[in-house]
């Protein structure tokens, strides 16, 4: 059974082409990898509802329960279970751009205290129990500043899911402040979670700084591997 590894971090953090960087290294070192990215808007019948959430056909971000938010979400990996689980069973390793934590950070960045802790367990309970998802062997979180992640919003070219420069999520800047702080809650509390910062002193790392140091980090966490440098 492969190790399945989440991308993580909020909107324009890089996470979809860190993870497409990330599946290329590994796969030249001869591991086979499986790059799954979610929502998939195009391809399961949640998705396609995840992208008028987002363009605002249901109304704006506060305005739907992120109860039911989180189900449209969850939904679209319940289409999925059958090809992800197929991807585990012939791969070495199966990278994720966003996963079930996306869904826990994005929805429980709408409550606080103990309603944001009980989100919480809602949607590991539906995801990870009634859907009988696997839950992932690492998380990598790119943990980039809202202001940072908002500028390289703006450069992104037209995407297949929504005719706006900036869908619901990405246009809130204190909606995604929430959502970083509780990635960095997930990531302080489960060791199963790196943090990698794709800002450095002198601002905006070079892309291949930062996917030298995912898979570094993917290395290290390899089971039997004495350290970084070790194959797969």
């Amino acid at each position: 059974m492969a190790r399945l590894i989440a991308v993580e971090g909020i909107d324009g953090s890089g996470k979809g082409t860190q993870s497409a960087r990330l599946c290329e290294q590994l796969t030249q070192r001869g591991v086979r990898c499986r790059l799954w990215s979610f929502p998939r808007y195009q391809d399961t019948r949640f998705g396609t509802q995840v992208a008028a959430f987002l363009n605002g056909k249901f109304g704006a971000l506060d305005d739907v329960h992120p109860v039911l938010v989180s189900l449209l979400f969850a939904g679209d990996r319940l289409e999925t279970r059958p090809q992800l689980l197929d991807s585990l069973a012939s791969s070495d390793i199966v990278l994720c751009d966003r996963y079930v934590p996306s869904n826990i950070a994005h929805q429980a960045a709408k409550a606080d205290g103990p309603e944001r802790d009980a989100l919480i367990r809602w949607i590991e309970t539906v995801e990870y129990d009634i859907y009988a998802l696997p839950r992932p062997d690492l998380v990598l979180w790119l943990d980039m500043p809202v202001a940072q992640a908002q500028q390289l919003i703006a450069q992104k070219a037209k995407r297949n899911y929504t005719d706006r420069a900036a869908d619901l999520q990405e246009a809130d800047a204190h909606y995604l402040e929430r959502v970083r702080t509780v990635y960095a809650e997930l990531a302080q509390r489960d060791p199963n979670w790196v943090t990698v910062q794709p800002i450095g002193p002198a601002g905006l790392r070079a892309p291949d700084d930062v996917a030298a140091e995912l898979l570094q980090a993917v290395l290290r966490d390899a089971p039997g591997s004495p350290d970084a440098l070790s194959v797969l």
